[in-house]
C-alpha cells in the first residue's frame, strides 16, 4: 500500500437538528508523496460520503500538514488554525443521479484495473515458469554435450 484513507461517519445526523458529517483522514507513503493520491482518495471520500447523506466533511490535521491542509483548501474547505492543530470544514452539495452513476463508474473501473493488472501479473508468472523450465533444459542438454561420447563428442 502507498496510500490509504478513512473516512468516519455515522449514518444519520450526530446531532439533532444538524446535517450528518464524516472526517477524512489520509496516509501517504513517504515515497509516494506529492504525486496526488491524497487528493485523489479525498475526491473519493467526499464523492461516498456525499452520496450516503453526509453534507459535511471534517478534517483535522496538525498544522505543519502543509498537504493535508493544501487537499482541504483545494476542495473549498474553511480552514480554521488553533496553535499546532487545524480544522477544516467542507460543505458537500447534495447527491444526484449524476454523482451515484460516478460513483458506481469508478467504482467498475477500479475493479477492472485491479482484475487486468491481477491477470497480467498470472500471465507474466506463467511466462516466467516458461522460460526457467527452457533454461533448465538448455543446461541439461548443454551438460550432456559435454561428457564424453554425449551428442557433441567424436568417437
Amino acid at each position: 500500500l502507498i496510500a490509504v484513507a478513512h473516512l468516519a461517519y455515522a449514518p444519520a445526523p450526530q446531532i439533532k437538528g444538524r446535517p450528518a458529517m464524516a472526517e477524512f483522514g489520509v496516509s501517504v507513503a513517504t515515497t509516494a508523496r506529492g504525486k496526488g493520491f491524497g487528493g485523489r482518495l479525498f475526491e473519493r471520500a467526499a464523492l461516498h460520503a456525499r452520496n450516503r447523506g453526509i453534507d459535511t466533511l471534517f478534517i483535522h490535521a496538525l498544522s505543519e500538514n502543509a498537504p493535508m491542509l493544501k487537499i482541504a483548501r483545494n476542495a473549498g474547505a474553511t480552514v480554521e488554525r488553533d496553535g499546532g492543530e487545524s480544522e477544516a470544514w467542507l460543505r458537500l452539495p447534495p447527491d444526484s443521479v449524476s454523482s451515484h452513476v460516478d460513483e458506481a463508474l469508478e467504482r467498475h473501473m477500479a475493479e477492472w484495473d485491479f482484475q487486468f493488472k491481477r491477470h497480467m501479473r498470472t500471465v507474466g508468472d506463467f511466462l516466467d515458469g516458461v522460460a526457467e523450465v527452457k533454461s533448465r533444459i538448455r543446461k541439461v542438454r548443454d551438460r550432456s554435450d559435454d561428457r564424453p561420447g554425449g551428442p557433441g563428442s567424436k568417437r
